[in-house]
């Protein structure tokens, strides 16, 4: 299983399309993989970086009994195939056991522990929670009190099972951790403790100890679990209003990690080592960094509870390659950037083959310095909670191209298309021209929870295939590599975190003084977008910009989604049919973010002209002397999009 290189290996990979014994859920899956070596390290996690030479480790006999015992544990506490197990909590081995454990029971539903309490409710309302895995009381942290808050809120919900923090803290220090957290359970809830900090006709357990009370060699509730069966909920958009709920099915996960391991192939397996630190609430948390290299053998490395966030974790992170040999980790374009700025010093990484970067496009700029500074081959992919999580990648082996989101995965189909207004196909596309990116396949999810929100979802070619509108654009060249041209979804990518504008809009729409409003990404070096408000106001109105800021803080649900900036305008543009027209508003913020940059470093008499054609948005900058067309160069490269820096010298001749 060499991988692929080029669009003729993705071809003869799909001669014989899916293996015949192909496992059918992604239990069967994490079973045979624990079986290619039951002794070989699978899970390893340090609650602090200053651990990291001491991890806690699982071999893969240990992790796929845990498992067993978690989905007996759900089992024995009602759960069936079609009832929902959430968890909210933050990177820690039993957050996969409880991911993979679930859905050997039933479904297990993903929410962020960074949403605000409000917010946390309406998704476990909106999936009909029975069961809820979070973490105990513990002093330094606020995910306690924000889930006990509301879980009278919710009606379906029976069970609160709690992972404590004062159990994954080794050594000595143990001890004195288990007695904090007494402490801390008694400053909450006082003589009364947990029991009374929840409703009487909920039952509250404690995770580790009912976990090991079970049996470890078999599921208990003998079910047989079909390929068809419900295996996961992944919450998308917005977090106000009706919630928007991924539903996919166990086929969809088995099929996207074996198509991303045939692609992969031997970069993926026994002996290599997986740094996970991307959050497990994420679809690519759950497959990139669990079933894809769990089912293959390889190693998976927990980093923290918060991962890339973890205190001192990003400083030390080339000293965690060398000291674990890290082979492959996965990131967004911020990390990448971030990492750029910490010295490599003495640390050997020569171990890492590839970094995978997602959920935004990666600034040339940063590829191109990081690949030279580290020797590291960035795979730039593309993908989606509703497909699963990877539809195509950049060749491990073959030519990764700059700007590329690469070749489709092995039976992942993949079309760019021309749609009329209302979504209707009218033709294929031709090879270099922009359309929307649609998408077929075994990974494909069922669609969302609430019917309202598939609309529009699936598109009809006529050819008896059910195609996803992903609502991207996107133009393919003549060797199969996609690139992203646009987003007509119009989410805000802030850190690889997906802002829907509703989450800012609808709050927003609340204020007494507010008659229209429009949240855009604002191009930033660092976050790759932050979100932006614009507001109209209503007629005889009065409201400043601040008082509408201190305003959205209070009512923002998501800290992420808090803007940036709000500009009272007094005309909001608008379409021939009255709709706010947002991709002028998105020009009016890349032109200044553009021209902040370039300012910044005293080009000089310049000139910024932005082309926004069917192609994508194209950037060209005019300066005097080749000096300052090195320096504009550097400062566009830091964006993601084209650009050209021309001298006025060439712009005159070509006259």
């Amino acid at each position: 299983m060499n991988g692929v290189r080029d669009f003729r290996d993705l071809e003869e990979i799909e001669v014989d399309g899916m293996p015949a014994d192909l496992p059918g859920n992604t239990y069967e899956m994490l079973r045979r993989g624990a079986a290619i070596d039951p002794s070989a390290k699978a899970l390893s996690f340090f609650l602090e970086v200053d651990d990291h030479k001491h991890p806690e480790v699982w071999s893969y006999q240990k992790l796929f009994e845990s498992i067993t015992q978690t989905a007996n544990m759900f089992y024995q506490l009602g759960i069936e195939k079609n009832d929902v197990v959430a968890f909210v909590l933050p990177n820690l081995p039993e957050t996969h056991l409880t991911i993979w454990g679930a859905q050997a029971a039933g479904i297990v539903c993903a929410i962020n522990p960074l949403l605000e309490p409000a917010a946390i409710a309406e998704l476990l309302i909106a999936s009909q929670t029975k069961v809820l895995v979070t973490l105990a009381p513990f002093p330094g942290t606020d995910l306690w009190e924000k889930v006990q808050s509301i879980l009278n809120k919710v009606d379906t919900l029976r069970h609160v099972v709690l992972v404590s923090v004062a159990s994954k803290v080794q050594g000595a220090k143990s001890v004195f951790a288990k007695l904090l957290e007494s402490r801390e359970i008694t400053r909450l809830h006082g003589s009364k403790g947990l029991r009374g900090a929840i409703s009487a006709h909920m039952e509250m357990h404690d995770f580790s100890k009912s976990v090991k009370s079970q049996q470890k060699d078999r599921l208990l509730s003998r079910r047989v679990i079909s390929s068809d069966d419900l295996s996961s909920y992944f919450c998308t958009g917005g977090t106000t209003g009706t919630p928007k709920i991924a539903m996919r099915r166990h086929r969809n996960e088995v099929a996207n990690a074996w198509s991303a391991a045939s692609f992969l192939g031997d970069a993926i397996g026994p002996g290599k080592n997986l740094f996970c630190g991307l959050p497990l609430f994420h679809v690519n948390g759950v497959m990139v960094t669990g079933l894809l290299p769990f089912s293959r053998g390889a190693h998976v490395i927990l980093g923290t509870p918060l991962g890339y966030r973890g205190e001192g974790l990003i400083p030390r992170f080339w000293e965690l390659v060398e000291f674990h040999r890290i082979n492959f980790f996965s990131g967004v374009p911020t990390l990448y950037a971030t990492l750029l700025q910490i010295p490599i010093g003495s640390h050997d990484i020569s171990s890492l083959d590839f970094g995978l970067c997602g959920a935004a496009p990666l600034p040339i700029e940063t590829m191109r310095n990081f690949q030279s500074t580290t020797g590291l081959k960035i795979l730039e992919g593309y993908g989606l909670t509703e497909g699963t999580c990877i539809s195509s990648i950049n060749p491990p082996f073959g030519q990764r191209r700059t700007g590329s989101i690469g070749l489709r995965i092995p039976m992942q189909k993949m079309k760019i298309v021309k749609l009329d207004q209302q979504g209707g196909y009218l033709r294929e596309a031709e090879i270099g021209e922009s359309g929307v990116l649609i998408i077929s396949g075994s990974n494909v999810f069922a669609g969302y929870k609430i019917e309202q929100h598939n609309a529009g979802l699936w598109c009809d070619l006529g050819d008896g295939i059910q195609w996803m509108n992903t609502g991207d654009l996107a133009i393919v060249d003549k060797d199969g590599y996609f690139y992203l041209t646009g987003r007509k979804k119009e989410l805000i990518i802030r850190g690889g975190h997906n802002i829907d504008p509703q989450s800012i809009e609808e709050p927003l729409h609340q204020h007494p003084a507010v008659q229209l409003v429009a949240a855009v990404g604002r191009p930033d070096i660092h976050a790759g977008e932050l979100p932006v408000v614009y507001v109209q106001l209503k007629p005889g109105s009065v409201v400043t910009e601040a008082e509408l800021m201190d305003f959205a803080q209070k009512q923002i649900l998501e800290r992420a989604a808090i803007p940036r900036a709000i500009h009272v305008v007094e005309q909001m543009p608008l379409t021939g049919i009255g709709k706010i027209f947002k991709p002028e508003l998105k020009l009016r913020e890349i032109r200044s973010a553009l021209a902040a940059a370039l300012e910044s470093v005293s080009l000089g008499s310049h000139t910024l002209d932005i082309d926004n054609s069917d192609s994508g948005i194209r950037i060209a900058v005019t300066v005097d002397t080749e000096d300052e067309r090195v320096l504009a160069t550097q400062i566009l490269g830091q964006f993601a999009y084209p650009a050209a820096v021309h001298l006025v010298e060439e712009i005159k001749k070509g006259a």
